[in-house]
């Protein structure tokens, strides 16, 4: 009979007892043994250790690696997929042995993120205390969203920067799109058309009798926009602290003015604008624990470091250490 597959960490190399994988039904006939749930070998099939064996019927019924850490989701297995596994050898060697298993494909270490085995050196080496902050859970899910928001401040910042193109042309091109105007616009009425009537024309014509200077003081202003929405998605983009705050008062402060355009008259670009705007502000608000909202800073610390693998890790291999001593 082959070797069971295993893939699940554990400490203990022995043989797995074939009597536990394989079973037989009423018929006689051989049923397959039970899948390990868990942490899996990226890349490779490793036999697996004694201590997986034992915690199977743990995960079967709580969902739960032997450590006590939930089985990766979906959002830790894309940021993997994305941006590659996170593997860290800490220089303490009680530590280093729960996270690395050997197999005839040779040496893997558990990935911090979303726990799978992978094969080969890991990524960064060095004291525990001194391993990457690896977000996971909630952190994650929450990191997602900052820059899917720091993505739409973005876009919104280039197109601030065309529009401030926009201007800067027409106010130097005025003289000639008035004599356009002045020449075209006789053929259209002659035909029947009533350009006069039309929005877009009358927004033409009394652009065309600004101040030059006044189109250029718009144009300093959208500028000014534009780079508040570049910082704001910069921040966002790169999950910093700083990010969130100016996001927040940055935001807050052009809700009024936002405002007084709906008033004016509801579009949908105004009315979206508005409402992803409210929502932003609201999520980093209380997401984000920011001016001492539910817990303050040290909430938003415990909730972004959430629950490290490694420091199950070393909280589980603390404990094995007086049983292991006695």
């Amino acid at each position: 009979m082959a070797e069971p597959t295993v893939t699940d960490s554990g400490v203990d190399d022995s043989e797995i007892s074939p009597s536990k994988v394989t079973g037989t039904n009423p018929a006689g006939s051989t049923l397959a043994g039970p899948t390990l749930a868990g942490p899996t070998l990226a890349g490779s099939t490793l036999a697996g250790p004694t201590a997986a064996e034992r915690s199977v019927a743990d995960q079967a019924v709580t969902g739960q690696t032997p450590t006590g850490h939930a089985k990766p989701n979906r959002w830790e297995l894309r940021a993997c997929g994305r941006h590659g596994h996170a593997t860290y050898r800490p220089d303490e060697k009680d530590l280093a042995d729960r996270l690395r298993i050997s197999g005839p494909a040779g040496e893997a270490w558990r990935c911090l993120r979303c726990g799978d085995f992978v094969l080969g050196t890991p990524t960064a080496s060095g004291p525990a205390d001194e391993a990457p902050l690896v977000l996971r859970g909630k952190a994650l899910r929450q990191a997602t969203v900052l820059r899917l928001l720091a993505v739409e401040r973005l876009v919104r910042a280039a197109l601030l920067g065309a529009a401030v193109w926009a201007v800067l042309k027409f106010r130097d091109s005025q003289d000639v799109i008035s004599a356009t105007l002045n020449r075209d616009l006789p053929a259209f009425r002659a035909v029947g058309i009533q350009v006069d009537q039309m929005a877009l024309v009358k927004d033409l014509e009394k652009a065309l009798n600004q101040n030059p200077g006044r189109l250029t003081l718009i144009a300093v202003l959208l500028a000014a926009y534009s780079a508040l929405q570049l910082i704001e998605g910069v921040g966002l983009w790169r999950l910093k602290r700083w990010g969130e705050y100016f996001a927040v008062v940055a935001t807050s402060l052009f809700l009024p003015l936002e405002v007084r355009e709906l008033l004016k008259g509801i579009t949908w670009t105004r009315g979206l604008a508005f409402i992803i705007n409210i929502a932003a502000v609201l999520y980093l608000l209380l997401s984000k624990h920011l001016f001492g909202l539910r817990g303050g800073r040290q909430a938003y610390e415990e909730e972004r470091r959430g629950e490290q693998l490694l420091e199950v890790e070393q909280s589980a291999a603390a404990e094995t250490a007086p049983a292991r001593r006695r």
